[in-house]
């Protein structure tokens, strides 16, 4: 693993024109988030040596470099996910390179399934902590010294200052930004009514199939994480309608810009806490 990371982040480090400190990575349908950003350099997943190959719909496979509000940043359009059949090292894989290039802003973003029935399809949820239910943990095996300790603290995955800042923005923005928890589970198959009101009761306001584990790994790394996840349908257990991932991506699609808009605000603000 360390062999493979050095490898990749080698790579990464000789044809990236600036050292970025922010990453993001975007999931199902959201590729417009990275719309903001002023593209330098446009790098296809299979030239980064060892990096997985994206496979589920929606994910473009694609890292993009450049800056976004002024600041150098490197961008996923697309991510990994444990449904695909990947390890959680291998999903985890691209925050274990970012880390080793010396990120320090990991911002997260994914299509999720609304529990909360106060929210709305196309609604924006910042994400204030999670619960991990996929029944994978990332750091299971050997520990990775150089990055972290072997029992990392999860009582703080995201910041408050990040929390604040986050509302703030959107509210000069104009941006509606519901907030909750959001759980992590392994997929593929959506959730049944069932399963949609445990998960409910267990404190749960958004559910998805990543963002979990990049977290997890991110906090090893010694990150400052915040995700945001765009409500692509809302799960009500007693009225369950079907959904496709069809329906999720063109509901991500719609969100996209609007959370490409909150990023920039949010990356432009970042002075105030670094």
């Amino acid at each position: 693993m360390q062999k493979n990371i050095k490898e990749a982040s080698e790579y990464l480090r000789s044809v990236l024109e600036e050292k970025p400190k922010i990453a993001l990575i975007t999931g199902t349908g959201l590729e417009k988030v990275t719309g903001a950003i002023e593209e330098k350099i446009r790098i296809p997943y299979q030239d980064i040596p060892h990096f997985p190959k994206a496979t589920a719909a929606g994910h473009k496979g694609m890292l993009l470099a450049g800056t976004l509000s002024g600041k150098p940043v490197i961008a996923m359009q697309g991510r990994f996910h444990l449904y695909e059949g990947y390890q959680p090292a291998e999903v985890s894989f691209p925050v274990r390179v970012m880390g080793a290039l010396g990120i320090t802003h990991l911002f997260i973003t994914s299509a999720a399934g609304g529990l909360n029935p106060l929210f709305n399809r196309d609604d924006l949820m910042l994400v204030t902590d999670h619960i991990n239910l996929t029944g994978r943990n990332p750091l299971v095996g050997p520990n990775l010294d150089e990055f972290g300790p072997r029992f990392p603290d999860m009582s703080n995955v995201y910041p408050d200052e990040l929390l604040n800042l986050a509302r703030e923005q959107a509210l000069r923005s104009g941006i509606l930004l519901r907030e909750g928890v959001y759980v992590g589970i392994l997929g593929p198959s959506l959730e049944t009514p069932a399963e949609t009101r445990f998960l409910r009761i267990a404190g749960a306001d958004a559910v998805g199939m990543s963002t979990v584990t990049e977290a997890i790994v991110g906090v090893h790394c010694g990150m400052k994480i915040m995700a945001i996840v765009a409500i692509t349908n809302v799960n009500l257990p007693d009225c369950m309608e079907e959904t496709s991932v069809e329906q999720v991506i063109e509901a991500a699609d719609r969100s996209g810009p609007i959370l490409a808009r909150l990023w920039e605000a949010i990356v432009a603000r970042l002075s105030w806490i670094d």
